[in-house]
């Protein structure tokens, strides 16, 4: 296994006019660390996965996997495996073909081949699957099939590419606990990309936050829910994401109003001293959905509530404040029990431990 290390990483795409995928990357993924990149399209997390794995050209930057720098290393001596969304297996071969063709290919000894192939089956539970060809194959099992493939080079680092995305929900929770357990069991360097938040946060020893080709935040899963660093990581991380509620302060910094007076109130105590001198200063209040209520002791804001979706344990009941000047929509996800009828207006609570506060302007978080 081996650690993968980025410093200033570009990817710049010719034009006219060029177009840079990746812009000055910098990231250290332990040996044995299971990292994921997690954005929206077109925020460079393929591409970063695909200059890691020889696929595209390092523009700018060093990128180096173990202490060996990798940028004009090709695909095959990198001794990456990469697991792509699309599974590409050979559908004229068995699952075990699928699996031995490229040790084949090296000229392994046929026993050995035969012992990582069958060891790697039993790993991920298809030893019955061998003889049957793709066509023959649920999604999932084709999944596991494509991961055998992966495991049986026994690489220096696994590489995955939205590997669940053709599965259906039910599927993709099996297979991140098959994923999961993998790591466990090897202790394998893994980089994986995806779109789906619930899968980095539910992968990932760290995530890497990528959007417009800049890294936004790197952290634990929980710490990077909890803490997010901007806006775009408070707005993407979570579902349904955090509240995002534009005001500004009083003068004297005594009061939070938000946009066209829908509501005020004094902000929580431990946010008193680093909001201070920010008076008459643009700001953005963030609140989870959890720590939105219906009872308690934070300011109270009269909502219409426009949306009421019970999800067994949990509610999520969308509602928009508004004033004459303006509306703010606000997410609550309350716990299972009497909930308020769509169409009337109820009283909200937000919890003054769950806030935090963003720089309008830069969309930071305030320090």
């Amino acid at each position: 296994m081996a650690s993968v290390t980025l410093v200033g990483v570009q990817r710049i795409y010719p034009g006219p006019p060029p177009r840079v995928a990746v812009d000055g990357l910098d990231l250290r993924i332990e040996d044995g660390e299971f990292v994921v990149l997690v954005g929206p399209s077109g925020c460079g997390k393929s591409t970063t996965l695909r200059m890691i794995a020889g696929l595209e050209p390092v523009s700018a930057g060093q990128l180096s996997i173990g202490d060996r720098l990798m940028n004009d290393v090709a695909p095959k001596d990198r001794d990456v495996a990469m697991v792509f969304q699309n599974y590409a297996l050979y559908p004229h071969m068995t699952a075990y073909r699928n699996m031995a063709f490229n040790l084949q290919l090296r000229g392994l000894p046929k026993d050995d081949i035969d012992a990582r192939v069958r060891d790697a089956a039993s790993t991920l539970r298809i030893e019955h699957l061998l003889d049957c060809r793709p066509r023959q194959l649920s999604g999932g099992e084709q999944q596991r099939v494509a991961l055998g493939r992966a495991l049986v080079r026994n690489p220096a680092v696994f590489l995955f590419d939205e590997p669940l995305s053709n599965l259906d929900a039910k599927l993709r929770v099996e297979m991140r606990r098959e994923i999961a357990r993998l790591h466990r069991q090897l202790g394998a360097t893994m980089v994986y990309v995806t779109h789906d938040q619930a899968e980095a946060m539910t992968l990932g020893n760290r995530i890497v936050v990528m959007h417009g080709g800049r890294v936004q935040q790197v952290g634990k899963p929980l710490d990077v829910y909890r803490h997010p660093r901007n806006t775009f990581v408070a707005g993407f991380i979570g579902s349904p994401p955090m509240n995002l509620i534009p005001g500004r302060l009083t003068p004297d910094g005594s009061l939070f109003v938000s946009d066209g007076g829908v509501f005020s109130f004094p902000p929580p105590p431990e946010w008193r001293t680093p909001l201070a001198g920010s008076g008459g200063r643009a700001v953005v209040l963030g609140v989870r959905p959890e720590h939105v209520s219906l009872s308690g002791s934070g300011p109270a804001i009269a909502a219409r509530v426009d949306l009421v979706e019970p999800l067994g344990q949990e509610v999520l009941v969308y509602t928009t404040a508004s004033s004459a000047a303006a509306a703010s929509e606000i997410t609550a996800r309350l716990a299972a029990g009497p909930v308020p009828v769509t169409g009337e207006t109820a009283t909200i609570h937000l919890d003054p431990a769950g806030m935090v506060f963003f720089d309008a302007e830069m969309r930071e978080r305030i320090a």
